[in-house]
């Protein structure tokens, strides 16, 4: 109980410090992150079909540069001196086309404007990717997708990904390691459905 605690208390004084100023009075420079796209045995067999990976929807909140962090259910805030490296609906976007692609197991897969002749799309909503630093704290994330017969306009199937990763230690690099485990879990489970579906 009294890690718990100290997690929490720890993590709401970092939340709440200010930016260090550079000599002269500039602040300093943010943080900046990626995701990585989780390292997957590559299929034995290779269909023909082609996917489309859409860019991801969200809430404003999620839909930036800023890194979610919730104190409580009901509140959120941003981490101060970090920032995503693009709008995080990109960098899913981007990583999730790279873990199909990593697979093997399709005759393609890209995004909006690559020229492929797509069979279905990956039409997802980002619901949650957060840091939650109540009850001990943890790393969220929640993708619903859909997957969407490109020839017809007819959805086949729809399913919502969750998984939470615990915070090894406290700063920016400990919360978006966090934050990436839970994303590579998703990704990893948002392939392997999306295989058994087609």
């Amino acid at each position: 109980m009294r890690s718990n605690q100290f997690i929490a208390g720890a993590a709401a004084a970092f939340l709440l410090s200010g930016c260090a100023l550079l000599p002269g009075g500039a602040p300093a420079p943010l943080d900046t992150f990626e995701l990585s796209a989780p390292q997957l045995q590559s299929k034995s067999r290779r269909s023909r079909i082609q996917i489309l990976v859409a860019e991801p929807s969200a809430l404003k909140a999620l839909d930036g540069q800023n890194i979610v962090i919730k104190p409580s259910p009901a509140s959120i805030q941003f981490l101060r001196g970090a920032q995503w490296a693009d709008r995080l609906p990109r960098i899913v976007q981007a990583r999730l086309a790279e873990t199909f692609q990593r697979s093997g197991g399709f005759g393609g897969v890209g995004k909006p404007g690559e020229g492929l002749a797509i069979d279905y799309q990956i039409i997802a909503e980002i619901r949650a990717f957060e840091v939650r630093v109540d009850g001990g704290g943890r790393a969220n994330v929640e993708i619903f997708v859909k997957l969407l017969n490109d020839r017809n306009g007819t959805v086949r199937a729809s399913r919502n990904f969750e998984a939470s990763a615990p915070l090894p230690a406290n700063g920016n690099e400990a919360y978006v390691a966090a934050l990436d485990q839970a994303f590579g879990s998703v990704a990893a489970e948002i392939l392997e459905w999306t295989d058994s579906q087609i």
